[in-house]
């Protein structure tokens, strides 16, 4: 009955290398289903196969943990074959992962671990620390998804000694920027945060050169975790660096895949020819064979040529992974990380007024993130009732990239006065949410600044306000609270009522007394604007324009918002009028003008032409006057345009209405797939997923969440 077996799998083999799943597993079923008893260790194997299949092709989970569990069982009557327990206990660890059953992963995991640990002593040490790597990988992975960061990082640590034993110096990085990862997330002392970017650094720079150009997927990690650890703390030189080094390198796998894709339909092309000589034909059906395996292996995922990686004969892949068999995963998949890449571009070029090409980015990324949603099958009607478990962790990934390129598209709008674009983004975003509210709850309150940014920015006060305050009720991140409030007070502010400035007092108090606790100085450029504004409307000038030089200097040396610095500028160039410094106050307010200009800030303009307009007039310069009143009347022309577009929109009134987005309450049977996973919390940039938790793309457990809430800088209009 062996050799029977044996055919069937060789079957299996060539109808799965054909596309055809479906007959490969039918092969694989025979044998389980044969009224012939096979050898268990037949049937393990074969139900292995079968699962690995399940979870590379469909999202059919609950039948490859029914194999597995089988398999299993099986193999605990069994007194060897320790690497077909181990991929059992690997398999299993998985399934378990994408169905939501968290403890009994643990619990898997914790069991596989005994039997290395209980492992004979002649066994083969290096395939145990290799198995060992793994399921330290996934535990830590399974600790992250409770929120236990402590023990991750415990058992990282553990998993980092095993590589450091066998010599790995690829392995031992993917250990240290995974602890890197967690020690994001986390984020309480801001030393430990930096000591582990360093052993970062460190750990990349014991990798052999020629080695490190085959590590493509620990390359995008390990900048990716940088450029988010040097937004969180500001540096955005340093980011701008990292940024600038993936993007090289995404574009030149990109540009690479196109030349082989084009020199392989030169091929195909040739190939169809009807009068071509035999010998001639088959040296291009050589070359085709060759330049389809370079296109699989494509930008340094092909075979590794790390000792470790002989030894167990696998492949990296076809995607961005960290480390090779029996790790077997990814981070993220390879389009998520190149439109993650995107947003990055978008994110850091924005506040500097890099408008076209954030544009492009922004429409590239969209369009991978649409694409990569229709191959899990979100189309237009779809909902997350509607999706199989196992497809809702990716879903995740890619639904909250494009709500983040969504954010940053209407943020883009609002700073050049394109009222009607910024409320179709918008609105988009919310029609996303109330279709996938479980999976983007962390956006509501994302949803309710924009909503508050979008009134401001039209001059709707009270509603900005009232959506300000929303926000910060609905996120748990400290930073994101406080910035919500700090807007509101400047929304109260600019209603200009003394019930509303006792608000705004209310409001910027206590903030202001904090603002050296957060990290960075991107809060406090925030809150020592909106101080200083208060301050100048009690005409407290001199403290005014203490507060508001400190601000500006923070900004100009931290964080580059050009917006916000023309719009500090603005403002001290009004308390130098107002305090008589003339010379000052024109020297500062056409700064102001000319950042305002290359921003296509209509009403930051208006604001500085207004105070330049009264300071000629104050001067006696008749002529100044005359031109800047031209030049204000024109864009007040300007404004009222874009005004009047954004209040017919059949879109303005649910936009600005003093109500929260209203979303469908299903039943606790519709949600019972949804709600076995913890849904994502709060302002999120990059994927939970430490470890490598799946065998394929389409079935992989990343999740998006808060390691760096912080990083997104909004547009501040005209206060």
């Amino acid at each position: 009955m062996e050799e029977v077996a044996e055919g069937l799998w060789l079957l299996a083999d060539h109808e799965e290398q054909k596309g055809e799943i479906g007959k490969a597993i039918k092969c694989l079923e025979a044998i389980c289903q044969s009224t012939v008893s096979f050898l268990p260790i037949i049937e393990v194997k074969t139900r292995l196969r079968i699962a690995s299949l399940l979870l590379k092709h469909t999202h059919n989970v609950s039948q490859a943990k029914s194999h597995l569990e089988r398999s299993h069982l099986l193999l605990k009557t069994v007194p060897s074959f320790f690497d077909l327990k181990c991929k059992a206990f690997s398999l299993l660890s998985q399934c378990y992962h994408l169905v939501g059953a968290i403890s009994s992963q643990k619990n898997i995991l914790t069991r596989a671990l005994d039997l290395i640990a209980l492992a004979p002593p002649a066994a083969d040490q290096l395939e145990l620390k290799l198995w060992a790597c793994n399921f330290y990988s996934q535990l830590a992975n399974a600790l992250i998804i409770e929120g236990d960061y402590q023990s991750s990082i415990s058992v990282l640590e553990r998993g980092q000694i095993s590589a450091t034993e066998l010599g790995f110096p690829e392995l031992q990085m993917f250990f240290v920027i995974s602890t890197l990862h967690v020690h994001l997330m986390q984020w309480e002392d801001d030393s430990v945060i930096a000591s582990a970017v360093s052993r970062c650094d460190e750990a990349w720079a014991s990798i052999h050169p020629d080695k490190r150009s085959q590590c493509i997927g620990l390359f995008f990690y390990n900048e990716l975790l940088h450029v988010f650890y040097c937004l969180r703390i500001c540096d955005y030189k340093n980011a701008a660096q990292h940024i600038d080094r993936l993007d090289a390198s995404m574009k030149n796998e990109l540009q690479q895949m196109q030349e082989l894709k084009e020199e392989l339909e030169a091929v195909n092309q040739s190939l169809a020819r009807s009068d071509l000589h035999p010998r001639d034909r088959m040296a291009l059906s050589e070359k085709q064979s060759q330049l389809q395996e370079r296109l699989r292996t494509a930008g340094g995922r092909g075979q590794s040529t790390s000792a470790y990686s002989e030894s167990v004969k696998q492949s990296w892949g076809e995607r961005l992974e960290l480390a090779p068999f029996p790790m077997n995963g990814e981070w993220l998949p390879r389009n998520a990380v190149n439109a993650l890449v995107d947003l990055m571009v978008a994110t850091l070029g924005r506040p500097k007024g890099l408008f076209k090409e954030c544009s492009k980015r922004i429409e590239s990324g969209m369009l991978i993130v649409q694409e990569e949603l229709m191959k899990l099958g979100i189309t237009e009607n779809r909902k997350e009732v509607d999706l199989q478990h196992s497809a809702i962790w990716m879903a995740g990934v890619y639904l909250m990239l494009l709500m983040q390129f969504l954010e940053n598209k209407v943020a883009l709008e609002l700073t050049r006065s394109e009222f009607v674009e910024a409320q179709e983004a918008l609105v988009q975003m919310r029609k996303w949410f109330i279709r996938f509210p479980t999976i983007l709850q962390a956006c509501e309150s994302i949803i309710e600044m924009l909503r508050g940014q979008y009134a401001h920015s039209v001059g709707c006060y009270s509603e900005a306000a009232f959506h300000y305050i929303e926000a910060a009720k609905l996120t748990e991140s400290k930073s994101m609270r406080a910035i919500s409030q700090v807007y509101a007070a400047i929304s109260y502010i600019c209603i200009g009522d003394a019930d509303s400035s006792s608000l705004a007092l209310d409001l910027i108090g206590p903030i202001y007394r904090t603002m050296d606790s957060f990290v960075g100085v991107r809060e406090k450029t925030c809150i020592l604007f909106a101080y200083g504004l208060l301050l100048m409307k009690q005409h407290d000038l001199q403290e005014a324009r203490s507060r508001l030089a400190r601000g500006l200097q923070l900004t100009h040396m931290h964080l580059g918002n050009l917006q916000l610095v023309a719009q500090y500028l603005t403002i001290l160039g009004s308390l130098a009028l107002a305090l008589h410094d003339t010379v000052q106050a024109k020297e500062i307010l056409r700064s102001a003008l000319t950042l305002a200009k290359k921003l296509y800030d209509i009403p930051t303009q208006i604001w500085v032409l207004s105070v330049l307009t009264a300071m000629y007039q104050e001067l006696g310069e008749r002529g100044h006057e005359m031109e800047n009143a031209e030049y204000h009347q024109k864009k007040m022309g300007d404004l009222q345009k874009k005004l009047a577009d954004a209040y017919s929109s059949i879109h303005h009134i649910e936009l600005v209405d003093k109500v929260k987005v209203e979303i469908t309450q299903y039943n606790d049977l519709d949600t019972k797939h949804i709600s076995t996973s913890p849904p994502l919390r709060t302002n999120l940039d990059i994927p939970e997923s430490i470890g490598l938790s799946t065998p394929a793309p389409n079935a992989s457990a990343s999740r998006l969440v808060d390691l760096d809430k912080d990083t997104r800088r909004r547009s501040r209009r005209k206060y």
